[in-house]
């Protein structure tokens, strides 16, 4: 189940970002999120205003952050262009407990297009992880974006109206 995220669930979000901070590392992408990030101000703007969580008997297990477009960090791509103009979601911070088989990414994707067509993200060059499991749900690598702390990004999206131009989550 997805739900709106809720102050109570902020220690078990903690959790969740230390662990898939750890899990980057070991996997080859010990910058993305460092040591710190999203930090304990962002994790309580992201309750108040836009943050999700995937949930299963009490459980929370999984969370992302989805707002609206235009992102201000996606209005100049470079290296490609973004499939459409159309309106579209964006998902950032998504992390899950690591227990196969949970699809947090998956479900944020459906979830997602029960709002819009068009769904956009980014992920740092290292994450092999995430922009494999991006690729296999049928996003399309469109370009580089930049972070205002002036790093990249390699940004994707899904067209559920395009066919060819995106796949089924």
């Amino acid at each position: 189940m997805i739900r709106r995220s809720a102050p109570q669930d902020y220690k078990r979000l903690l959790a969740l970002y230390e662990g898939a901070r750890t899990f980057m590392k070991a996997h080859g992408n010990p910058t993305q999120w460092g040591d710190f990030s999203p930090t304990k101000a962002r994790i309580l703007e992201d309750i108040a205003c836009g943050g999700y969580v995937a949930e299963e008997d009490g459980v929370v297990y999984g969370a992302f952050f989805l707002m609206p477009g235009p992102d201000p960090t996606y209005l100049r791509i470079e290296e490609g262009e973004w499939l459409n103009d159309e309106p579209y979601c964006v998902i950032h911070r998504i992390c899950s407990d690591g227990k196969p088989g949970r699809g947090v990414l998956k479900q944020a994707v459906s979830f997602a297009l029960t709002m819009t067509a068009n769904i956009r993200i980014d992920t740092h060059q290292d994450n092999r992880v995430m922009r494999e499991a991006l690729t296999k749900l049928g996003f399309r690598y469109c370009g580089i974006i930049s972070l205002p702390n002036g790093t990249t990004r390699r940004a994707y999206q899904y067209c559920a109206d395009s066919a060819g131009k995106g796949g089924h989550a």
